[in-house]
């Protein structure tokens, strides 16, 4: 099964939106009212000289346009969308970021290996929170809070030491980009399991580890 690109994923996720009419700002304000999510306001791209650069001035800048603006950016990510909608007026281009480790923690897979997964889970009926895309080809599976501290222990208990494979937990201190942030020239950050009330409930991270570690095993053989 080739599952390369965002074009083949499996069923139930083919039909993702493409969000490229949706502002920024309407999906910040409906990730803090909807699902109670800390949201901060990022970088934004800029074109300059017909160039789009990130606003952080950085030629090589790693994320262009999809990264915090400022060292103390934990602090001020709010889940008040009266805030958020403040943070956009002020800069309408800025990228949507969600600190982990609050409502949420992000498990980080290989696209190729969270595609193979996320096929197994739906046929075994697991209950899956939201899951992204990136155009850098990785999928983030939401879950719990505390799956940062729960993954390495979970993964050895699968016979994997923990850097064996190419699966880890975003948690406290860290973040993900959300949907439709573009990331520079390589394209928009994409659900590939929208947010809806029926996975408002998030798994926990035992429940979906075995899964992501075996199409992560199988994606480093």
């Amino acid at each position: 099964m080739d599952v390369t690109g965002p074009s083949r994923l499996p069923a139930g996720t083919s039909q993702i939106p493409q969000q490229r009419g949706e502002r920024l700002r309407d999906a910040a304000v409906r990730y803090a009212e909807e699902r109670h999510w800390d949201v901060l306001s990022g970088a934004w791209l800029e074109t300059v000289d017909g160039v789009e650069r990130c606003s952080c001035g950085t030629a090589d800048c790693p994320a262009p346009g999809a990264h915090p603006t400022g060292r103390d950016w934990v602090n001020q990510a709010t889940g008040s969308a009266v805030v958020v909608r403040r943070m956009w007026a002020r800069a309408p281009r800025a990228s949507i970021l969600l600190p982990t480790g609050r409502t949420f923690d992000a498990l980080d897979v290989p696209e190729s290996a969270g595609c193979l997964a996320l096929a197994r889970m739906e046929r075994r009926q697991v209950e899956l929170g939201p899951v992204t895309c990136t155009p850098g080809r990785r999928m983030l599976f939401f879950v719990l809070p505390g799956a940062a501290a729960k993954v390495p222990d979970l993964v050895r208990n699968l016979g994997w030491p923990p850097n064996a494979i190419d699966l880890t937990a975003r948690g406290e201190g860290d973040y993900v980009v959300a949907p439709p942030t573009r990331v520079g020239l390589r394209g928009p950050i994409q659900w590939a399991r929208r947010p809806t009330a029926a996975n408002r409930w998030l798994p926990d991270a035992q429940e979906l580890v075995s899964a992501l570690a075996y199409a992560c095993g199988r994606e480093r053989r």
